[in-house]
């Protein structure tokens, strides 16, 4: 399970306990914000995209959504989210807990300025029971991620 992955990637950090497993879904924003008590703004969604002959993720707030124009002009390309069936194989995590840690190589990792007006946000952790708590410096230094952009509006 990619929840593994991603206890065992923060594990190296002495981070693993910092990982909140919920016994009901958090695979939605609305059901994460549920599950943690938590604004849904706050919830660092994760979105797979097919940027050519790459795959990326867009880490973005939770009341936010992908801004085509903005996309494009960033990327070159129209938005192309990955299929449902594509996503696990592609990213390394299944739809529901895909999160900016542990995924495969060559996954590339952008960071949305909708999430820089919080002290704390929360992704997933690899499962769709899953999130942790992560300052943005924290979100920065573990995503491993590429750059801050700006494709998204807020819903």
């Amino acid at each position: 399970m990619a929840i593994v992955k991603v206890k065992e990637y923060f594990k190296q950090f002495g981070m693993e306990d910092r990982i909140i497993e919920f016994s009901v879904s958090s695979k939605t924003v609305e059901l994460a914000a549920k599950a943690l008590n938590c604004e849904p703004c706050r919830i660092a969604k994760t979105i797979s995209f097919a940027t050519g002959d790459k795959v990326i993720l867009v880490v973005a707030a939770g009341d936010t959504k992908i801004d085509n124009a903005k996309y494009k002009s960033h990327f070159g390309v129209k938005a192309k989210m990955l299929n449902f069936d594509e996503v696990e194989n592609l990213v390394g995590h299944a739809v529901g807990g895909v999160c900016p840690f542990a995924v495969n190589n060559g996954v590339e990792i952008y960071l949305d300025n909708s999430l820089k007006r919080f002290d704390t946000v929360f992704p997933a952790c690899g499962s769709s029971n899953s999130a942790i708590e992560l300052t943005i410096e924290e979100l920065e230094k573990y995503s491993c991620f590429k750059e801050w952009l700006d494709v998204c509006k807020q819903i």
